[in-house]
């Protein structure tokens, strides 16, 4: 009974899986060069400015000014963020967690 659910299951898993893999395999791929140091120095000088702003006096701003300050910030935030990673989809997650229960039984 284990084993016949296993094979079911693994069967119901190919079936979801297979079309997802024919799609990710049609797009193609375009390598990305980054330099690390113009990276680095630009993420510290956005650091320098987040900090700039946080110790500048903003009780003396009018509404606009700060308005514009906190749009900035935000923008800053994202660039600063942009540097990369991995991203796993919740669909790659749950294979790899089936995966790991099937194999380590």
């Amino acid at each position: 009974m284990k084993k016949t659910l296993c094979i079911v299951a693994a069967f119901m898993l190919m079936a979801l899986v297979s079309p997802n893999l024919r799609a990710a395999c049609e797009t193609s791929i375009v390598p990305v060069t980054t330099s690390t140091t113009t990276n680095a120095e630009e993420q510290s000088a956005i650091l320098a400015r987040v900090y700039e702003i946080k110790r500048m006096d903003k009780s003396n701003l009018s509404l606009s000014e700060k308005k514009e300050l906190r749009t900035e910030l935000k923008s800053l935030k994202k660039r600063y963020r942009d540097g990369g990673g991995v991203y796993l989809s919740v669909g790659a997650l749950i294979i790899i967690i089936l995966l790991l229960i099937l194999f380590l039984r």
